[in-house]
């Protein structure tokens, strides 16, 4: 008999069996008043791995009286979409099929297209299966005429009680006890990053390895420790969950809650991914600190070029403060909001001329009426001050700067009050 994977050979058989998606899955669930009718529409199921998609797909396709294709977009063609095709309305497939497509996000535009047809009529029900926000790399037609389901990565206490069934289930088939330590079944729930199918590997696994070829076999906490110490976090540097990841960062420092920057820093270093946490850094400073702190720049510049010269594991060191700097410091997006308004008035064509006063040329040609440039040199002025026209003419009067609610800022708005509306007197 072939080995089969312990995750494979415990899957769920119905969809009270299914860990976790209670959202979806529980009583009153979308999906499971939908299965539970019959009608089952195109679906499109996306989410972590190991989070039940495909299980669910199993248990559709014993409710219907469809023949059932497997077809996994890394490797599939569109000849083997073909092969489907030709099968419906003859006797292998006279009410058509059940196509499971997982990992759809790797089949091109034109491949997608070949199943609309098919999808249009009824010929295919297509049940697809991603790990990528299919909003982002499903073909819209297919959209349309699916309904999407998210699939979110599975609570620590209800992978735990797979665990423990998984380790019976081992038992049965090994004839003898196994008898996990204490904390055992806790652990791997908890480091497998939301995975049931990577919490049954680490069943399997930490149960081979404790296997002495005793009357029993006790799993220690220790050998669970040395399976799952790097399967905590779930991390696709090109997927969803770096810009997750990224985003959470960002949002932490912006919100100034240290604890939660250290927390994604640390998740972002643990990955090995040191340019993203430099460049998310840099960014967070200009854009979220700003005019409220401007010194804060350099700083974390130079704690950036302290990490990217020492590397990974000391570059967490420097790092770690500037990340808890950022979140501490005073925050203004002053000046982001600023430029932000001035390039939406240039798109929408609010542009217009640049005044003769600052143009870069000493000359007029004959058709200009008054002539010279009439430039006024700021230094030669007291304060370095002197009104005159800056904006196109189309744009007099417009206003993006405001100034922010903080100390630096609001001295600032100080300084220019004194010089610019009381008639120039002495800068504070």
């Amino acid at each position: 008999m072939s080995y089969r994977p312990l995750a494979d050979e415990i899957r769920p058989q119905s969809l009270d069996e299914v860990v976790g998606q209670r959202h979806i899955l529980g009583e009153n669930g979308l999906l499971r008043r939908i299965i539970e009718s019959g009608h089952i529409p195109n679906l499109v199921f996306y989410g972590p791995s190991g989070t039940g998609k495909t299980t669910v797909a199993n248990i559709i396709a014993r409710r219907t009286n469809r023949p059932l294709h497997r077809l996994n977009a890394t490797t599939a063609s569109i000849s083997d979409i073909k092969d489907i095709i030709k099968d419906i309305g003859t006797m292998l497939a006279p009410d058509g099929v059940l196509l499971y497509l997982d990992e759809i996000q790797y089949f091109n535009k034109k491949q997608q297209q070949t199943l609309l047809e098919f999808m249009e009529n009824g010929s295919i029900t297509l049940i697809a299966s991603t790990t990528e926000n299919p909003y982002f790399y499903v073909y819209n037609a297919i959209l349309s005429r699916s309904t999407v389901f998210e699939f979110k990565a599975v609570e620590s206490g209800e992978i735990e009680k797979a665990v423990e069934r998984a380790f019976r289930v081992l038992a049965e088939e090994e004839g003898r006890p196994i008898l996990p330590e204490e904390g055992v079944c806790a652990h791997i729930a908890s480091h497998c990053g939301g995975d049931v199918r990577k919490a049954m590997n680490a069943v399997e696994l930490s149960t081979l390895a404790c296997d002495s070829g005793g009357p029993h076999i006790e799993v220690t906490l220790e050998a669970a420790r040395e399976l799952t110490q790097k399967s905590t976090m779930r991390y696709d540097k090109g997927g969803d969950e770096h810009y997750d990841l990224m985003s959470a960062f960002q949002k932490s420092m912006r919100g100034s809650d240290p604890d939660a920057t250290v927390h994604y820093l640390g998740r972002l270093l643990e990955a090995g991914d040191l340019p993203s946490a430099c460049r998310r850094l840099l960014v967070c400073a200009c854009e979220d600190v700003g005019l409220a702190w401007p010194q804060i720049i350099p700083i974390v510049k130079a704690a950036v070029d302290a990490a990217l010269m020492v590397g990974l594991p000391e570059a967490r060191i420097p790092l770690a403060d500037a990340a808890i700097l950022v979140a501490l410091a005073p925050k203004s997006n002053s000046a982001y909001c600023a430029l932000d308004s001035a390039i939406a008035d240039i798109k929408a064509g609010k542009a217009g001329p640049i005044p003769r006063n600052l143009q870069n040329k000493h000359y007029d040609s004959a058709e200009v009426e008054r002539k010279g440039q009439f430039y006024q040199y700021p230094h030669d002025a007291p304060h370095h001050w002197l009104p005159q026209q800056y904006l196109p003419d189309s744009l007099l009067g417009a206003s993006y700067y405001q100034y922010g609610e903080n100390k630096n800022e609001q001295s600032f708005r100080a300084y220019w009050e004194k010089i610019k509306h009381t008639g120039g007197g002495s800068p504070i």
